[in-house]
């Protein structure tokens, strides 16, 4: 079971996707198409409108659907349009990124490509140790997913041990569309973006992918472990929407 992001998925990219345009309430909209699916869908982010369509369905009907639903797309374009939050954040001397729900100051001097967490005073920093042609938000990356990690383990096992079951793999996923999954197989993936929200919305979504080694649904026996878990879930929930949706990307 997967737990979504409360951001839509990118753009959609390939040698399938061609740009393409139509009206909208007098408003001309670029969209992508992309022809390799199963079924008629649209996705809006920061980039704009993303069309994914069968391979042999007519034009004329995949713009019929958009314009089905032009005021919901017109009104998303707008919302991501007056957005000012940046999507990408630059690594560089000074930049401060979030961890743990605080912000966190980067540091860069000359070595040999390594990423360090130190505390100045009551400061914690990121020091980039990075060779002159380094690409600094790898770096910031890399230190970023060994800190989820070192945080997610203890947490995780300490969800699991309330549910008397023994502790599954746990490995870090890039995904832009979840923040969690969880597999009878393969065990809990918790999305390493997570490190950059406040300690107890990371503790929400590892109860609710714990929740799953009981129940592999959205039932109300579902929600009833996740309650146990952690109460005030919905609370939570509404938080992670709201600052979740609003995360650069490194």
């Amino acid at each position: 079971m997967q737990l979504e992001l409360f951001r839509l998925p990118p753009i959609l990219s390939g040698e399938a996707t061609k740009a393409h345009h139509l009206i909208l309430s007098g408003r001309i909209v670029s969209y992508a198409l992309r022809r390799d699916r199963r079924r008629l869908t649209m996705r809006i982010d920061e980039r704009g409108l993303a069309v994914g369509a069968p391979r042999n369905l007519p034009l004329g009907t995949i713009e019929a659907f958009i314009q089905s639903h032009g005021d919901w797309v017109l009104k998303k374009l707008d919302e991501f349009a007056s957005h000012t939050t940046p999507r990408h954040l630059p690594i560089h001397e000074g930049a401060r990124l979030p961890l743990l729900g605080e912000e966190v100051r980067v540091r860069v001097t000359a070595g040999n490509n390594r990423g360090l967490w130190k505390t100045d005073g009551q400061e914690e920093e990121l020091w980039l140790a990075a060779r002159p042609a380094a690409n600094l938000a790898l770096l910031a990356r890399r230190a970023l997913q060994r800190r989820a990690l070192e945080h997610f383990q203890p947490r995780l096992a300490a969800s699991v041990a309330q549910i008397d079951r023994p502790l599954p793999p746990l490995a870090l996923s890039s995904a832009r569309t979840r923040w969690g999954s969880c597999s009878a197989r393969t065990g809990i993936r918790l999305n390493w973006r997570l490190i950059h929200l406040p300690p107890k919305l990371i503790d929400y979504v590892i109860s609710h992918e714990v929740a799953h080694l009981l129940e592999m649904n959205h039932s109300q026996r579902f929600w009833n472990v996740v309650a146990r878990l952690h109460p005030d879930w919905r609370d939570t929930r509404n938080e992670l929407k709201r600052l979740g949706a609003a995360l650069p990307l490194i």
